[in-house]
């Protein structure tokens, strides 16, 4: 029979009991609910609410249980309404009329909450080392290509050059940014809601100072309303999460087309592509193409999240249950993500060769013309014209800029002279961009320096 069954004639529908049951997928959370039962018998017996003796028998009992759990001696029994049913009716049958003291001044809402803030917290380190992981191998991998030229794109079309360096630091600027936000939602959900009761407190004269602190919160949560029925830090880290996905997903998308013939600026190893059932030639980038998917899914769990929220009426509500499946999945999908995403990034070969001709086709040193007759005192628009009419004249002759002849140059204005052939050479062009952010060694170096002290790499 439940533990809760005192108010009812009759078991609950087996059918019900399975509908209503969420051990299949809260299990998880078995040692961050036995912590918070231990930080609760902890204070139960040291506001003498149970007696000290009680207390460390219900420390021991969850602390064997725990090793049981761990050692694989006790199964999760899947008939069992929750992890916390689970666990407190084992510590009953352990220790009988003792077990039936361990839930004094507490409720199944603030420990629920109270389990999935630890469980989540713990999740949040775990993903922010992955991401800091993956910036660190970015960070040796643009260090090995400051001076590796390869075209910069703005709506897929070439646009102006730039070194791969300077690529990936863009990349570790956007998970620099998603480290910050799981900090900031680390912070702000760093509050206990245990103590919260139902949702109304309880009567019994609790420390909740002492129970935030033996579980390593800054403080007790300040309304008890909002300690059962606060989700807003599942919500929170799902949006972090999706816009991690993001991040991986763009990265995937130009590594994708990048394993392309058409593109061929990098080889990804053989451990981290799979091929065709029927092709022999192929070489597929799958492994980008599934967090390219994935992402729509961790994208669906925060819509269920927000969706589930919506419309709930203070306090605790069951449909608040569909939250752990939602978080959980999006958690795992991201874990799994940067876990593959890191190896296969660490191991392709970077083809600096084609990343050099593709550079020099397209006419991406055209902004480089114009700056060179501005520097001789023409107008930027004047200049522009006459940089777009020679690009033009290449176009039609088959011609590149550095290949266009002097005397062509010359035809447009006297402003031109041999050492137009200097200004607008790829290497020239770039090492030009000496603006703080820009593409040029000196640039790279400064945001190098920047993005290691940052991750502690110096």
């Amino acid at each position: 029979m439940a533990l809760w069954a005192g108010r009812f004639s009759k078991e609950i529908d087996a059918g019900v009991n399975a509908f209503n049951s969420s051990i299949a997928f809260d299990a998880r959370m078995y040692r961050h609910d036995i912590q918070g039962s231990i930080a609760h018998a902890t204070m139960l017996g040291d506001c003498g609410i149970i007696t000290k003796e009680d207390s460390q028998t219900l420390i021991a009992g969850l602390q064997e249980i725990l090793a049981d759990i761990d050692a694989g001696r006790l199964e999760f029994d899947p008939n069992a309404e929750d992890i916390h049913m689970f666990i407190e009716a084992e510590l009953t049958k352990r220790l009988g009329d003792v077990g039936k003291r361990l839930h004094t001044s507490r409720s199944r809402n603030d420990q629920v909450a109270l389990d999935l803030r630890l469980y989540l917290r713990d999740e949040i380190a775990e993903i922010r080392t992955l991401v800091e992981t993956l910036c660190k191998a970015l960070v040796k991998l643009a260090e090995q290509h400051t001076e590796t030229v390869l075209p910069g794109y703005t709506h897929l079309q070439r646009a102006q050059p730039v070194t791969f360096a300077h690529h990936l630091l863009a990349y570790v600027q956007m998970f620099l940014r998603d480290l910050g936000r799981l900090d900031d939602t680390a912070k702000r959900m760093n509050e206990c809601p245990l103590g919260s009761g139902a949702l109304a407190g309880t009567t019994y004269h609790i420390d909740r100072q002492q129970t935030a602190q033996l579980l390593g919160f800054d403080a007790p949560m300040a309304n008890s309303l909002d300690g059962v029925s606060d989700r807003d830090y599942c919500i929170e880290l799902a949006n972090n999460l999706s816009i991690i996905m993001m991040h991986l997903s763009r990265f995937s998308e130009e590594i994708i087309l990048w394993c392309s013939w058409e593109f061929k600026f990098i080889e990804l190893d053989d451990a981290f592509a799979t091929g065709s059932s029927i092709m022999p030639q192929k070489k597929n980038p799958d492994i980008t193409e599934l967090i390219r998917g994935k992402t729509g899914r961790v994208y669906g769990d925060l819509m269920t999240l927000l969706t589930m929220m919506k419309g709930l009426p203070l306090a605790y509500n069951k449909d608040m249950q569909e939250d752990k499946e939602a978080i959980f999945d999006a958690v795992d999908n991201v874990k799994l993500c940067l876990e593959t995403f890191i190896p296969m990034l660490e191991t392709m070969r970077v083809l600096k060769e084609n990343m050099r001709a593709a550079a020099a086709k397209g006419f991406i040193n055209a902004t480089d013309c114009a700056d060179y007759l501005v520097k001789k005192g023409m107008p930027f628009r004047d200049a522009y014209k006459i940089s777009g009419t020679l690009v033009a004249q290449c176009i039609e002759q088959g011609l590149t800029l550095e290949t266009l002849p002097l005397e062509a140059y010359q035809k447009m204005t006297p402003l031109f002279t041999e050492d137009v052939y200097e200004a607008i050479s790829l290497e020239t062009c770039v090492k030009g961009r000496v603006s703080e952010g820009g593409p040029s060694p000196a640039a790279v170096a400064k945001q190098l320096a920047l993005v290691k002290a940052k991750l502690g790499m110096e």
